[in-house]
């Protein structure tokens, strides 16, 4: 087992010196070591039950080192890098040639896959790029009602990228129920760009329920303010307060969603839109 020294460093028990082995033990050596700690530590011998549960943790410690010890792949590891080593995922696809160097560059590796994973799990993040392709001219193509020559004429489909969307976001957890969300956009359209930068913090106020302050730059500031709920098993609700501020003045915007699940597979909406573009709509949306 391991256990803290008076400074809390972590400290590793060495195997070879548990069952009283060099470190270059044969495999007859190591075989023997174990048959021999087996019948010392094996709890069966014991009936005393503080005894008996001592005797426990020593014999599981004496199937664990041999386990490690008698098997060449992990003796390797652990010669290399301690215990620590064994417990990295991954090392079932290393070769089991390498040289104890190159067991701890591998080790090395694996280790920076496993914080890059737990970053990108954190942070969560999310990119898209759309890209607008106008390809009419390939399936519509107009000819003169006068008699040409087609050598003169060659007529060869014109294909434009006529817009162009690139978003990315990311998550920054700051408590166990505030989540802090940073997304950018940029576009362009017929030669038109425009961006804008959002940050919110949405914080958790139930299982069934969240509420999200947010503000962003681009187009004028803008401030929102987000909130969903669970009603019923089958029923939730999002509400969206939207203010632009542009230089002829607030421009208000009210969107609220209403939506149920009517089967397994579909799930109906009913949205309305206030402001000064007001509208309402329904939206049936089938998963199969």
């Amino acid at each position: 087992m391991e256990g803290d020294d008076e400074n809390g460093v972590l400290i590793e028990e060495d195997y070879y010196t548990f069952f009283n082995i060099p470190r270059d033990a044969t495999n007859e050596e190591i075989n023997s070591a174990y048959r021999r700690n087996s019948r010392m530590y094996h709890p069966d011998k014991h009936v005393d039950p503080d005894r008996k549960k001592e005797a426990e943790i020593l014999f599981n410690k004496t199937k664990k080192a041999y386990e490690v010890l008698s098997n060449p792949h992990q003796r390797a590891i652990y010669d290399s890098l301690g215990t620590r080593g064994l417990e990295t995922e991954g090392w079932e696809v290393v070769q089991r040639t390498k040289t104890p160097q190159e067991i701890r560059e591998e080790y090395e590796r694996l280790a920076r896959e496993r914080d890059e994973r737990k970053l990108q799990q954190r942070t969560n993040p999310k990119g898209s790029v759309t890209v607008n392709v106008n390809a009419t001219d390939l399936f519509s193509r107009y000819k003169d009602d006068f008699d040409y020559d087609e050598s003169e004429n060659l007529h060869f489909p014109t294909i434009e990228v006529s817009g162009l969307s690139i978003t990315q976001s990311i998550e920054a957890p700051l408590t166990l129920r505030n989540t802090m969300t940073m997304s950018g956009q940029l576009s362009t359209q017929n030669g038109t760009g425009t961006g804008c930068v959002d940050v919110s913090v949405r914080r958790l106020l139930s299982d069934k329920g969240w509420m999200e302050l947010g503000f962003g730059a681009g187009n004028g500031p803008t401030f929102t303010f987000k909130g969903f709920r669970t009603l019923t098993k089958r029923t939730f609700s999002n509400v969206a307060t939207i203010l632009q501020f542009t230089p002829h003045g607030i421009r208000p915007d009210l969107v609220t969603t209403l939506a149920t699940q009517l089967d397994k597979h579909t799930v109906g909406y009913l949205t309305w839109r206030g402001g000064i573009h007001s509208s309402m709509s329904t939206t049936i949306v089938r998963d199969t």
